[in-house]
């Protein structure tokens, strides 16, 4: 999946830096180009890919990404500190879960959000 988007995100004039895909989410790095909306990306993102997987079979029920997304700029400083978090997306999940990463960056940016208009985040069940 993580290269099979990689092809989207890169048929669309965008530099793919780093992906990181997750069982409940994944992060994609990108260096933006600005003849394309982020959420137009987005769509594609999720449209294509969506098909690919169920096209695939490579799940067991039919796949749809959640609703919604989270967007962040990080300045061209940041990019080998952000690749490596990126990068180490499964080291970094035994510590903080999604959704804790998530409400943590909305906060760091100082972003304010109601808990309403969160994903529903996948709340994995422990043994």
């Amino acid at each position: 999946m993580e290269k099979y988007i990689t092809g989207i995100v890169q048929n669309r004039g965008h530099k793919l830096i780093a992906i990181g895909a997750m069982p409940d989410h994944i992060h994609i790095f990108i260096g933006y180009n600005i003849n394309q909306s982020i959420p137009e990306l987005v769509e594609n993102i999720k449209t294509s890919s969506n098909q690919w997987i169920n096209a695939n079979g490579f799940t067991n029920k039919k796949f749809s990404w959640q609703k919604g997304y989270g967007a962040f700029t990080h300045s061209h400083a940041q990019l080998k500190t952000v690749a490596k978090y990126v990068n180490n997306q499964e080291v970094h999940h035994r510590a903080k879960t999604f959704k804790q990463e998530y409400i943590a960056a909305l906060k760091e940016f100082s972003i304010s959000y109601k808990k309403e208009y969160l994903f529903e985040f996948y709340e994995a069940q422990k043994d």
